[in-house]
């Protein structure tokens, strides 16, 4: 073998070498909603885009309640649970994961009169389709105290974004909203069991007579763009260090069709500073799904017609929302 082509095998090794390495220590990403860059933990939940889950679940892309395909990245997945309901599978909720926060960006799912009634059916468990490892164990509270300005002995409950009660009538769904992925470090008082609660109650009340109510619900550690604190606390139950949200989000839709086309369709959207918010009311922090948008990055209810979409995620009337449909 001449030197010449000696040289020529041992830079085409090199070259070979620094790719694997480029590879496998490829970046950290922003978190939409998030200035920080989060690292990925290899061997972790699997990014997927909503177009490649499961070929069961390949329709969901026209599921109402869907936002735009999130960017995802090794942190990230988007996970969607079906169940048995009225004797065939249909889906129950679909999140997008980040395991580096133990949290789910969003929670959407469809809501009916079908879907609720006075069961309960508690798991408290992990997510079958993540491994352990990319969550934290809710088999018990947290642990975790945090005296606050009404509460001085307030603590920290595993906080349902998908709400037990929006599944009470199909014990399957139900059992599934207790698993940990739908789960995140909530103040009990003056928030999860306040005004959260209340404003889950006021949700159920606007499944319009026969049809659905589509709804998406979202815990954000960051404004988009922007760079706070994000609190944190220790599970108790495994030792992970957890995140604390600093706002949750909720964002409604009911949709008004005519021969199968969507003829007009009304939004709400909710925005609350998670803090203790004992005496006050959900209807003052009602805002527009574009201020949604606008506060996480997220497209939200991109599935309507975008003339309807534009006149429609601009209101911020909860009255009007209420109205529409009755």
């Amino acid at each position: 073998m001449s030197k010449r082509t000696k040289i020529l095998i041992f830079v085409l090794v090199l070259v070979c070498m620094v790719l694997i390495v480029c590879y496998l220590c490829r970046g950290s990403w922003t978190v939409k909603g998030s200035s920080k860059p989060v690292t990925r933990r290899p061997g972790e939940a699997t990014a997927v885009d909503t177009s490649k889950v499961a070929k069961e679940e390949e329709e969901q892309v026209a599921w109402m309640e869907l936002p735009a395909s999130s960017s995802t990245g090794d942190d990230r997945c988007v996970i969607t649970h079906t169940a048995q309901m009225e004797g065939r599978s249909q889906r129950n909720y679909t999140i997008l994961y980040d395991d580096d926060l133990y949290a789910a960006l969003w929670v959407a799912y469809p809501l009916c009169a079908s879907h609720t009634s006075s069961g309960r059916e508690e798991t408290w468990g992990y997510d079958p389709k993540l491994s352990k490892s990319a969550q934290t164990s809710v088999k018990k509270g947290y642990g975790a105290s945090e005296p606050t300005v009404n509460y001085p002995k307030n603590f920290y409950a595993r906080g349902h974004q998908i709400p037990n009660a929006d599944r009470s009538a199909v014990p399957e769904m139900q059992a599934q909203t207790y698993y940990s992925t739908n789960m995140t470090p909530q103040l009990q008082n003056g928030f999860n069991g306040n005004i959260w609660a209340k404003l889950e109650e006021a949700v159920r009340m606007e499944i319009p007579e026969g049809d659905t109510l589509y709804v998406v619900t979202g815990a954000v550690f960051e404004k988009y763009g922007a760079d706070e604190d994000v609190k944190t606390i220790l599970n108790k139950n495994d030792s992970k260090t957890l995140p604390v949200p600093n706002y949750y989000w909720k964002a409604l839709l009911k949709v008004q069709r005519s021969g199968g086309d969507i003829t007009g369709a009304s939004t709400i959207g909710f925005w609350l500073p998670h803090a203790d918010l004992k005496g006050h009311s959900y209807a003052d922090y009602a805002v527009s799904v574009d201020q949604i948008e606008e506060l996480t990055g997220f497209d939200l209810f991109p599935s309507l017609p975008d003339t309807v979409e534009e006149a429609s995620e601009s209101a911020a009337s909860w009255s009007s929302f209420r109205m529409f449909m009755k």
